[in-house]
């Protein structure tokens, strides 16, 4: 089981997702440049946050060019899993992997916090570890986190429960107070249909340890290593 990490110019959350998966998973995990087209044998694939090209255009609008992005999307098409984390899923959403697009936070202020998320759906790789309705505390880091779709695509989001992560209240409302950045149905995380692809505005890897004041985080990582277990 080993997990890549792709690295693109402006990425900064980088060594947080590698240092997750070997200092607190111990797994392999390997860094993959933005120019290679080669995922070294790879079963995750992670795409960080950060501000991959300077957030120039678009978040992620330059980043979908890259060589890498077209390997990523075989890797999905073939059923690899890829998990998309702030800046990566703004990146996945540019590329096409995922419906939707991001719009400045509500406040047009960056938004950098702890904030409550419940899960929607355990029915994914991602997800599978955790109890239906369970609240996650997991930061956030944000200028452009407001997820919105069109009214068809958003019908069918909910119809495919592929809406996964909504944020909420530390007692699982779903409120708009509890909403960090005006995203559409408080819609903090959604998967694809074929649900291998994760695109998440939190970011799990920075509530990971106890040391961080959370480990809520963790249960993305540990469900997607018991999805890959039992596959095999």
């Amino acid at each position: 089981m080993k997990f890549g990490v792709l690295i693109f110019p402006g990425s900064n959350c980088e060594h947080d997702a590698y240092h997750m998966v070997s200092k607190v998973l111990h797994l392999p995990v390997e860094f993959i440049w933005h120019q290679s087209s080669d995922l070294k044998g790879c079963d995750v694939i992670i795409v960080p946050g950060g501000f991959a090209y300077g957030d120039y255009l678009r978040t992620g609008a330059i980043a979908r060019f890259s060589p890498v992005m077209e390997a990523v999307k075989k890797f999905a098409a073939a059923g690899g899993l890829v998990i998309g984390i702030c800046n990566g899923f703004q990146i996945l959403l540019e590329s096409g992997m995922l419906p939707g697009a991001m719009l400045k936070n509500k406040g047009l202020k960056y938004v950098c916090r702890h904030v409550h998320v419940r899960v929607e759906s355990v029915e994914t790789p991602f997800t599978g570890s955790a109890r239906p309705g369970s609240v996650l505390q997991i930061p956030i880091g944000h200028m452009e986190g407001n997820y919105f779709a069109d009214d068809n695509t958003l019908r069918q989001l909910e119809q495919n429960q592929q809406v996964v992560f909504r944020y909420c209240t530390a007692g699982g409302q779903i409120t708009e107070a509890a909403n960090p950045n005006g995203s559409l149905s408080n819609i903090a995380g959604i998967c694809n249909e074929q649900r291998n692809v994760l695109g998440m505005m939190p970011h799990p890897e920075r509530a990971s340890e106890a040391m961080l004041g959370c480990e809520d985080g963790l249960v993305v990582f540990k469900s997607m290593m018991s999805s890959l277990v039992n596959a095999g």
